[in-house]
């Protein structure tokens, strides 16, 4: 597995990801309106060349926000690769704490990280019908059928 920062990228590169993947680069949470491909991150690359896995993340206050993760091998290890490395990277950067935010409809998401020490912390309702209105490509109904309308805030300390 080839772990590579996102400022040995080309920046074209991870906003084509991000508009395959996510619509755009732009990502709408409680937190903020974000722009990911200018974001610091963490890329796994497959033999080929293309991504096979991506985090972004931003640093504030000794607090680490993950702003996205996307796995695109499941059950290889590349999710977890990619969350560890922020994790050590946030440790050294003298961070006491991460959190991310996830959409209510992301069970995969929801036990991925529960089984790696993070809590549910707070949940938004309906951040997602707020977010909407500024990234309105944003659906209405995930692919598992569970309508997508409320955020849910997870955090794990650091030791």
């Amino acid at each position: 597995m080839q772990m590579i920062s996102t400022s040995e990228l080309d920046k074209n590169v991870i906003t084509e990801f991000f508009i395959k993947h996510w619509g755009s680069p732009q990502m709408v949470i409680s937190s903020g309106v974000f722009q990911c491909d200018a974001l610091d991150g963490y890329a796994v690359m497959g033999e080929e060349g293309a991504i096979n896995g991506f985090i972004s993340y931003v640093l504030e206050d000794q607090e680490c926000e993950i702003i996205s993760l996307d796995s695109l091998i499941e059950n290889k290890g590349i999710g977890t690769a990619l969350l560890n490395q922020v994790e050590q990277t946030a440790k050294e950067k003298g961070c006491h704490r991460m959190k991310l935010i996830t959409t209510n409809d992301n069970l995969h998401a929801m036990g991925f990280y529960q089984k790696r020490g993070y809590q549910f912390h707070e949940l938004y309702i309906h951040a997602v019908d707020k977010a909407r209105q500024i990234k309105p490509e944003i659906p209405l109904i995930a692919d598992n059928g569970i309508p997508i309308r409320d955020e849910i805030l997870f955090i794990k300390k650091l030791f």
